[in-house]
Order: structure tokens, then sequence, then C-alpha cells
């Protein structure tokens, strides 16, 4: 988050009037030129709710989550303007929220339905408090997921209908598969199939570079992502498309398509069919950015031929990009999973987050080497089919 959203939250802790809502929005909103939406107030940085409450209980209705889509790409705060305390804010986008609790019968995939209140605000989050100190940690973590892994998560959430996702329960023929995924995996990377692997995605980047320096620019997070594997993943005359719509005056940013698999780009080897996921990172933020579904890892994993990888982008300050090839059982990419079961549906494993600056460290190495140990990748495996 920057320097204006950290001068706003600590305004409503310090500065801004207390006890009435009025006030405080008044305050706010001249100081910060927010504009009005209903009962939201934002600008290019930051979204805002306030409430207000007499006695400083928070079981008011915040907003509907249509209208929280909206929003859910920069900081969306819930601020309790209290009339017996300081004002409280909490980070409310939608990685943040524990469920929808009105009007959410209806509320599936395809239908946006429901509100959630103060109460629904997740206050501690994976040991952090929902509170200014830890924001810029907690808004991380949300950029690192996509609206509809959290829209997933709210459906089966808020509703009392059958899980609508599943844990993979392989066979004892796909276990053995899965588990052999480790030797496929160390066999790939000491292949000359690796090296062409890399030079291909290493040659579309290339071909990109200067529309992903551009693109390297989009605060959304998803959308910056999306974009640039799409401009990887796609055939030349896809990317020299998309690339026109990123070239025009004004940019602009091209319709795609939501993938919902494991993996952007798949290319099948005589020694095993890969599939790799294209992760970008800019290099001067820090991010903690969402790895992949275990479910899907697991079901993908437990074929017979199957390897996954990350390629993965680095954007420095000047929009210069530095690349690696990394295998999921790479030794740092292991030591850095973090499983994180809030982000899925309630009958599934979860998804796992990569923390700390692992990426960054991957993408800083001259000459970058996976290293797998065979005993801790299985290890791991064992770890994620007993969640």
């Amino acid at each position: 988050m920057n320097s204006i959203v950290h001068e706003f939250v600590n305004d409503i802790t310090n500065n801004a009037p207390t006890g009435n809502k009025l006030s405080v929005i008044n305050y706010i909103q001249s100081k910060y030129n927010l504009a009005r939406d209903g009962k939201v107030y934002h600008n290019k940085f930051f979204a805002v709710r306030f409430s207000f409450s007499q006695k400083g209980a928070f079981p008011n209705t915040v907003l509907a989550l249509a209208r929280l889509q909206k929003y859910d790409n920069i900081p969306f705060f819930s601020v309790l303007v209290r009339g017996n305390g300081p004002n409280l804010i909490y980070l409310s986008n939608s990685t943040f929220l524990s469920k929808i609790s009105h009007s959410s019968q209806n509320l599936t995939m395809t239908n946006i339905r429901g509100s959630f209140n103060g109460s629904d605000i997740i206050k501690s989050y994976d040991g952090l408090n929902n509170s200014p100190e830890n924001f810029d940690i907690l808004f991380g973590i949300h950029q690192g997921m996509e609206w509809e892994d959290n829209l997933l998560r709210l459906v089966d959430a808020s509703s009392s209908i059958v899980p609508v996702s599943l844990k993979f329960i392989p066979t004892e023929v796909q276990k053995k598969n899965l588990y052999a995924s480790v030797k496929r995996a160390l066999d790939f990377i000491s292949s000359p199939d690796y090296q062409s692997l890399l030079y291909d995605l290493n040659d579309r980047c290339r071909k990109c570079e200067k529309e992903i320096s551009i693109v390297s620019g989009i605060d959304n997070t998803n959308i910056r992502g999306r974009l640039i594997e799409s401009m990887i993943s796609s055939s030349d005359r896809s990317r020299d498309r998309i690339k026109e719509f990123i070239n025009s005056t004004p940019p602009v940013i091209p319709e795609f398509s939501t993938r919902d698999e494991l993996g952007d780009y798949t290319r099948t080897f005589e020694s095993a069919s890969t599939y790799t996921d294209i992760k970008t990172k800019l290099l001067y933020r820090s991010s903690a950015p969402k790895a992949y579904n275990i479910d899907k890892f697991l079901e993908r994993m437990s074929e017979d031929n199957s390897v996954f990888l990350f390629y993965f982008i680095g954007i420095d300050n000047d929009g210069k990009t530095s690349t690696a090839l990394c295998s999921v059982f790479h030794d740092q990419l292991i030591d850095a999973s973090a499983i994180q079961p809030h982000w899925a549906g309630r009958a599934t494993r979860g998804v796992v987050q990569f923390k700390g600056n692992t990426v960054n460290d991957i993408l800083s190495q001259k000459s970058f080497t996976n290293k797998i140990d065979a005993e801790k990748a299985r290890r791991f495996l064992e770890f994620l089919l007993i969640k």
C-alpha cells in the first residue's frame, strides 16, 4: 500500500473526529478527494465504508458482495465510528470475509448475492490482527488471490448445500503416480527437455518484453498477471493482438477469459507432459502470491507423466525482467509453502501460498539451479494428502 493509504489509515485512528460518523466522513472525504458510490467512498488508491455504533459493537450490515467486487483490487476498508471510543478500521477485501450473512441463500459462483456484516470481517488472519500495523502484509496476501478463489470459499461458507468443491481422493494407482512425480521432476530438470522448455519460455518473454514493462505499471495484480500470462502462453498471432491493445494510445486492457486450471502453459515432450504456471513478481513490492490449489495439484501429479513447474518473471523498478524456471519441488519453494485453508471451499484442502521473499531470492540468482531433496518432497506430498 502506498503512502496515501498509510496516511489515510493514520488519520482514521489518530486525527479524524470521533463519535460522529458524518464528521468523520466530511473530514476524510475533503482531505482525500473521495468520490461517492452509494455507501462507498473511494479514490484510485483505496475505498472505504463508514459505519456507526453507539456502544462499539459491529453487527451492522457493511456492503453488498457485488458492490465489494468493484473495489476488491484496491485496499477496501471498513471504518467503525464508535460513540464510546476511538474509531476502528479493518481491511475488508474479500480475502478477509468469513461468510455472507444477508440474502445469501441464492449466492452461487454465477449469481453474486448477499451482504456482509461487520461481524463477518475476519479480525485475526493467520495469527495477524486485522489492524493497521499488519495492513501491508495482509493486503499483500490478498493481492496473491483471485476474486474467484474467494467467491468459491464464500459460496461454500454461506450456504447449507453440498460444497461446490470436494477433496481429491486418489486411487492406489494414482497415489503411486503421485509419489513418482518427484522422480519425474528430478529426471526432467536434468534433461535436454528442461533446457528446451526454458529457451521456449524465455523466447516468448523476449517477444513481449516492452509490453511486459508497460503492463507492470497496472496496479491490479490479477489483471497485470493475466495479461503477461496471456502474452507468453499465446500463439504469435494472439500475442501480437494483445500487444496492439497495450501499445495503443491510451493503452487498452483486452478482454481475456479466466483460467481455472493448473498451469498456464502446457507442452508435451517424449519424457513428460509439462504444466507451467507463469508468475509475475514486481521485485520492488512485497507480496505473498498464491501458488496452486492443492487438490488440483495432487490430481494432476497423479497422472503418470506429469511435471509441474513455475516460470517466474521478475520486473524491477526500470521495467527490466529476470526469469527462472523452477520445479514445484525445488527446496526453497517447499520451505516457503504455507497452507491457506481460508481460501478454498470447506470440503477442500485449500491452497498453497509462497511466503516471504522466496521468489525474489530465486530471481536474484545469476545462474538459477533447481535443487530437489527427494525425501523432503515426498514428505511434503504426504503432508498435502492428509490435509
